[in-house]
């Protein structure tokens, strides 16, 4: 298979970006993305030129920094898949790929494809911690959790962090990120003494970091590589106004 590669160069945050095209050769039906990246990367050094500078770790869909724009959408069309975990199967021969940086003012371009995230580990620290013992492993009834809860709980839990539904949002909001880890910790009785605290800190943060708040278009869930739910918003602002009101009062 042979493809056409639109890729976005920009040499430093500063710097003015643009387009370049490579063409990609004798690529697998099999290769990832990252893979065929990786291709042209090693036919731009033997050429003596700047390789494409772009992120990735685990390439196993987990840790979420090989989050890129494909085709104008965050980590593809395909859904529920991760950046690295986008076969080329799923493109034409001949295709046109375009290839971009998560876009958001909260996460500025560092170089060509890669961005910095600071402001999303930003949010997880100012979530603070939880209450829970230390040591050996707690009896696994001493604290009953619903099944229900527990699920759910677990559900919010799969994000993995890597800032597509905020690259996707028209609003630049990472309300589906931080609801998600609200919720997680809100469904569990060892998150419940520092939920009032957690929900009011992130939700702050996240305003003062440049995210924008939610206005229901539902791109964050389109796009999310592990599908985390648009109703975990919801509980988001069930919990701001309930630590609200707790605040008040």
């Amino acid at each position: 298979m042979q493809f056409r590669l639109r890729v976005w160069r920009q040499a430093g945050p500063n710097a003015p970006g643009g387009f370049e095209e490579y063409v990609a050769r004798d690529v697998k039906e099999d290769m990832s993305i990252l893979e065929v990246l990786d291709q042209v990367n090693q036919d731009l050094v033997k050429e003596g030129r700047d390789p494409i500078a772009f992120e990735s770790d685990c390439r196993e869909g987990i840790c979420g920094v090989c989050g890129l724009v494909i085709n104008g959408v965050p980590h593809g069309e395909q859904r529920k898949t991760t950046t690295c975990e986008l076969r080329m199967r799923h493109f034409s021969h001949g295709q046109t790929i375009t290839v971009e940086p998560f876009r958001t003012g909260a996460m500025p371009i560092i170089k060509d494809l890669m961005v910095d995230r600071t402001a999303l580990d930003h949010l997880i620290r100012s979530g603070g911690y939880v209450s829970t013992r230390i040591g050996s492993s707690p009896e696994a009834n001493t604290i009953p959790v619903a099944k229900q809860d527990q699920e759910e709980a677990m559900d919010a839990a799969e994000c993995i962090g890597c800032g597509a539904c905020a690259a996707a949002c028209p609003n630049a909001s990472a309300m589906l990120f931080i609801g998600a880890k609200v919720s997680h910790l809100a469904k569990l009785p060892q998150g419940r003494p520092e939920a009032a605290r957690r929900v009011m800190a992130m939700s702050e943060r996240m305003q003062e970091l440049g995210f924008g708040n939610c206005s229901n278009h539902y791109e964050c869930q389109a796009v999310c590589p592990k599908d985390i739910d648009v109703k975990f918003i919801s509980r988001l602002n069930r919990e701001f106004f309930k630590a609200l009101f707790k605040k008040r009062n």
